[in-house]
């Protein structure tokens, strides 16, 4: 599936317990802290880069892009913070482990997560046997399985080990 990126700009001083890593949230807490960031937030946005694109880029590039692209078009930010990727900006602090340390960064991580699951089950719609809103795209062992079952859609990133290794088939 694609990759989804998202910059979060909260207010001054803000605070939400709750905000944390978003790989360490359930999905209904994620669920619910994205329409709490939503409302809160000065400012949101997201990028959203195709499995083609990042095919043609790689995964690291494909996000530094996003990342920057995110960065220039905030026009309401002194410094960018960013979870552990040096951005071609003067202006941007890569802090690692940045969504544990950084209430912005995980902020933007939930907001990232939740969109992008969002996607999957919109996909699920479309390719029902690849059970995307089981587990939205990511590697598990019932994916794999389907994958071999079916071969690859084009929402395949063909660049990826477990897509290399398996036949090429397209829709």
């Amino acid at each position: 599936g694609p990759l989804v990126v998202a910059c979060c700009v909260l207010p001054i001083n803000y605070v939400n317990d709750e905000i944390n890593d978003s790989k360490q949230l359930t999905e209904k807490k994620r669920e619910e802290l994205f329409k709490q960031i939503i409302k809160d937030a000065h400012h949101y946005e997201f990028r959203i880069v195709s499995p083609k694109r990042i095919d043609e880029l790689d995964i690291y590039h494909a996000t530094q892009t996003a990342m920057d692209e995110l960065s220039r078009s905030t026009r309401i930010h002194s410094v960018t913070l960013t979870d552990a990727m040096p951005l071609h900006r003067y202006d941007t602090v890569d802090i690692i482990k940045g969504d544990a340390k950084s209430i912005s960064i995980a902020a933007a991580s939930i907001l990232a997560k939740v969109l992008r699951d969002h996607i999957m089950m919109g996909y699920d719609v479309l390719y029902p046997q690849y059970e995307y809103r089981n587990h939205k795209g990511y590697g598990t062992k019932r994916h794999l399985e389907l994958m071999d079952e079916y071969g690859l859609n084009d929402l395949y990133r063909y660049s990826f080990r477990p897509c290399k290794d398996r036949q090429l088939k397209l829709f």
